[in-house]
């Protein structure tokens, strides 16, 4: 799996857990709507990490729970460069 991927997984398993769309999560962090759609479909292969700061204090959980999951503690994950 790449990283990308490991990431979208996560964000969708977070608006689905809250019932809130991604064009809502991206409200709610103060970005764009178009640079989480960037993010889903592709046209952004490296999330940097304050979006990934952003996105988390929208969501009120540590980076620590974003990323303590499976998904990411599959070592051959795959980075998109």
């Amino acid at each position: 799996m790449k990283l990308t991927e490991a990431i979208i997984e996560r964000i969708y398993f977070y608006c689905d857990e809250r019932n809130i769309t991604p064009n809502k999560l991206a409200t709610l962090a103060g970005m764009p709507a178009g640079s989480l759609k960037s993010i889903f479909y592709g046209k952004s292969k490296n999330v940097g990490t304050r979006t990934i700061l952003d996105i988390c204090q929208a969501l009120n959980i540590s980076i620590f729970e974003f990323f303590n999951c499976d998904s990411f503690k599959n070592l051959d994950l795959e980075g998109d460069y």
